[in-house]
């Protein structure tokens, strides 16, 4: 049976590897990081609200049942991969000077 875990690893792992390298030799590392504080906080409210309120609702059989309030610790990969894959992506595709 396919878990939330193995889904969100599955894209994390190789996402936030590429992306460390990425941000490593471009010195963003440290910017980025503060987003991703920024964003986890954020994602920790809304998700208690989109769970609390029951907009969304997870199986309990496919989550490990950790849970920052009601929102399962799953749910934060999502913002981890998108606050570290975009600045990275941002910053492989810019054009430099010749």
């Amino acid at each position: 049976m396919t878990t939330y875990l193995l889904l969100s690893l599955a894209v994390l792992v190789p996402v936030c590897a590429l992306a460390l390298v990425v941000l490593v030799r471009r010195r963003a590392l440290a910017p980025a990081l503060l987003g991703l504080a920024v964003l986890l906080v954020l994602t920790a409210v809304f998700d208690n609200v989109i769970v609390g309120t029951g907009i969304v609702a997870y199986d309990d059989a496919r989550i490990l049942g950790v849970r920052l309030g009601v929102a399962p610790i799953e749910d934060f990969s999502y913002a981890i991969a998108a606050v570290l894959a975009l600045p990275a992506l941002w910053l492989a595709l810019e054009r430099r000077p010749r």
